[in-house]
């Protein structure tokens, strides 16, 4: 009788993260103020707002994860222009569970979609007659270990209310 290969012990599933594809979901762009916000001289106060989602789209281990950036430029009182984009991408994440798996969507698959998002923000401005917006690199990584201690800290305040 021949030896048989002995099965071995179950081998945890292979980590993988694979984009599948980039899109704009969602786009926006308003200039109230034109055309007479032109005569003025361009010193906007600008305010980046962003967000990060994801969830998923079947037990294959795909992920839609949606970037939504807001951004408001304004000369003094007046909103020169507004621009919402939901940029986003369908992830393959496979192997990843629990913490790791949420870390993987709220700061690895923002790191590949922002650059798009930075694209699509900077030619809509120049389409709008505004200078170009170049967007300042995000640590996605930063804001969610950011995120995580101000959950604690709610928690831990929640807890001592309740005693």
């Amino acid at each position: 009788m021949a030896d048989e290969p002995v099965a071995s012990e179950q081998q945890p599933p292979q980590q993988q993260f694979l984009m599948q594809r980039i899109y704009i979901k969602d786009l926006s762009f308003e200039s109230p103020s034109t055309p007479l916000l032109f005569k003025k001289q361009w010193q906007p106060k600008i305010s980046v707002d962003l967000n990060t989602k994801g969830e998923a789209i079947d037990d294959q281990g795909n992920f839609e994860v949606v970037l939504t950036i807001t951004i408001t430029a304004k000369l003094e009182e007046e909103t020169a222009f507004l621009i919402e984009l939901q940029q986003a991408g369908i992830f393959a994440i496979l192997g990843f569970e629990g913490e790791q798996l949420r870390r993987m969507l709220a700061t690895a698959a923002p790191n590949v979609l922002f650059p798009y998002a930075r694209e699509t923000i900077d030619s809509i401005c120049v389409k709008g007659a505004f200078p170009a917006l170049m967007l300042a690199p995000v640590s996605f990584e930063a804001l969610y270990q950011q995120a995580l201690q101000q959950a604690q800290t709610q928690a831990d305040a929640a807890a001592e209310a309740t005693h």
